[in-house]
C-alpha cells in the first residue's frame, strides 16, 4: 500500500561494484573531452573499453533488477541520478514509453554529454529509424550531484533510480532528502548500491579474495600503505551498509521499504593481468558546485 503524500523506495543493495558499459556501443564520437571520472568510468574501470561478456550479462541483470522494482509505468517520468554512460537511463526509456520521459542526471558534464550524443545517434521507431528528434524530446540531460539537484522541481518526477552512486555520496541523508523533494507523491526509488563493509577487512593472506599467502609480507606492506594514505580519501565508499540506507530512508520519510540483499561468495575469477594492472583505483568524482 503506497501512502499519498510518501515515495515508496523499492531498495537493492548488492555487492560487489561493478562498471556500467557503454550503451550505444560509444556513439557521440571521441570528441567529447573527458575528466578523469568520465575516463574511469568508460574506459578504466574494468582495464579497457572492451568489456568480458560475463561483465556484460551481470551488467544488464543488474540493470533488469533496477527497472523490474522500480515499477515503471508507459508515461512515467524517470530521474536517472547518477546516470554515468545511460546504462539505467536508456533502460527505462524503453519501458515508459512514447509518453515518458527520462532525465539523465550527473556530476560529470561530460558523462551527460556523452549521454546526450548517444541519444542522438540511437535509432528511434518513432522516427523512421532514425536518431535524435522524437527521441531526444523524451530525454532530458542535467549536470547536477546526487546530494544536490536544484536544477529538478519538487514534486516533479515519478521515480528515481541509482547504480553504485551513493558508495560515492558523502552526504547519502542528503541525497535521500533530495530524491523525497524531487517524488510526487506516490512516487519510488530503486536504488542497488555495493556494500564494501560486507567484504573488508579480508583475512591475513589474501588480496582482493586471491590467495597471496606466499607473498604475505610484500601484501602487508601495501595494504598498509592503502590504509595510512589511500583509505582516508574513500569514506564514502566504506560508511554504510544495508542497515544504514534503510534508517536513513525511513528517517527521509519514505514508507513501504523493500530490501533485497545479495551476497556471492565465491573463488575470484582468472583475469588478464594486462587488464587487471589497467584497472586503475576508484578517481576523486567532480566537485559539486558551489551555491
Amino acid at each position: 500500500m503506497q501512502v499519498p503524500n510518501s515515495p515508496s523506495p523499492s531498495g537493492e543493495v548488492q555487492a560487489p561494484n561493478l562498471p556500467s558499459p557503454a550503451r550505444g556501443g560509444g556513439q557521440g564520437g571521441g570528441s567529447l573531452s573527458e575528466d578523469c571520472w568520465a575516463l574511469w568510468i568508460r574506459q578504466r574501470r574494468q582495464g579497457g573499453t572492451d568489456l568480458p561478456p560475463h561483465l556484460v550479462k551481470d551488467l544488464q541483470r543488474r540493470r533488469d533488477s533496477v527497472l523490474d522494482r522500480a515499477a515503471l509505468q508507459p508515461g512515467d517520468v524517470v530521474l536517472d541520478v547518477g546516470c554515468g554512460d545511460g546504462l539505467i537511463g536508456f533502460g527505462a526509456l524503453d519501458r515508459v514509453g512514447p509518453d515518458g520521459q527520462v532525465i539523465f542526471s550527473d556530476i560529470s558534464a561530460e558523462l551527460v554529454a556523452r549521454c546526450r550524443a548517444t541519444a542522438e545517434n540511437l535509432p528511434s521507431p518513432a522516427g523512421g529509424g532514425q536518431g535524435g528528434g522524437v527521441l531526444l524530446d523524451r530525454c532530458r540531460f542535467v549536470v547536477s550531484s546526487a546530494d544536490d539537484l536544484r536544477d529538478i522541481s519538487d514534486r516533479s518526477v515519478d521515480v528515481v533510480t541509482t547504480r553504485s552512486v551513493l558508495i560515492y555520496v558523502d552526504r547519502k541523508d542528503r541525497a535521500f532528502a533530495e530524491f523525497f523533494r524531487v517524488l510526487r507523491p506516490g512516487g519510488r526509488i530503486s536504488i542497488g548500491e555495493p556494500i564494501n563493509r560486507f567484504s573488508y577487512p579480508e583475512p591475513r593472506g589474501r588480496f582482493l579474495g586471491y590467495e597471496v599467502t606466499r607473498v604475505v609480507e610484500i601484501v602487508d606492506k601495501l595494504e598498509a600503505y592503502f590504509d595510512r594514505e589511500e583509505r582516508p580519501k574513500i569514506g564514502a565508499m566504506m560508511d554504510f551498509d544495508e542497515r544504514d540506507l534503510i534508517a536513513i530512508a525511513e528517517r527521509t520519510g519514505f514508507q513501504n521499504i523493500h530490501l533485497d540483499l545479495l551476497a556471492d561468495i565465491k573463488p575470484p575469477r582468472p583475469q588478464d593481468w594486462i587488464r587487471f594492472i589497467q584497472s586503475p583505483a576508484t578517481p576523486s568524482p567532480p566537485r559539486s558546485r558551489k551555491p
